[in-house]
């Protein structure tokens, strides 16, 4: 049976998830950093919610950069291609509680904000998978958006 996912369209569909996978790693250590430096009256909830969060986008890294490699391309997986990739601030370990948790929210938007066409993009090229695993990765952008957002008041 033919399938309409050519070797064009993965290429296109890998080239495009580069640039997710160098933001998500971006946004971990961004995450770390609040994790690890945040302090004022809010550090146990901001450093509780940040927690969570590293711990769920650490496997996102390796299903992206594992996506990559099954649509036959190597995955960046150098901090001088993330830079170059990727657009997620650093973040600043002096700033305060709420500087951090703004950088954090604008970190997730712009992540969503990446790929959110790329799900359309992905299920035009028939390619279901990374349709999926972009719209699952939606899902956790959006709804850190929302908390971190909350916590800001």
């Amino acid at each position: 049976m033919p399938t309409d996912f050519t070797q064009s369209k993965k290429d296109q569909i890998a080239d495009a998830m580069k640039p997710v996978l160098a933001e998500t790693f971006q946004l971990y250590v961004a995450t770390l950093n609040v994790h690890w430096n945040v302090t004022g009256p809010s550090f146990q909830p901001v450093h509780a919610l940040t927690e969570e969060q590293y711990l769920e986008l650490a496997p996102a890294i390796d299903d992206i950069a594992e996506r990559i490699r099954a649509l036959g391309h190597k995955a960046p997986a150098t901090m001088k291609q993330y830079m170059a990739t990727g657009s997620i601030a650093d973040g600043d370990e002096n700033a305060s509680a709420d500087q951090m948790v703004r950088a954090l929210q604008q970190g997730h938007d712009q992540l969503a904000n990446r790929i959110r066409p790329l799900i359309a993009q992905a299920a035009d090229a028939s390619d279901d998978v990374t349709a999926g695993l972009l719209t699952d990765r939606l899902t956790v952008h959006e709804k850190a958006q929302w908390m971190l957002g909350a916590m800001l008041g």
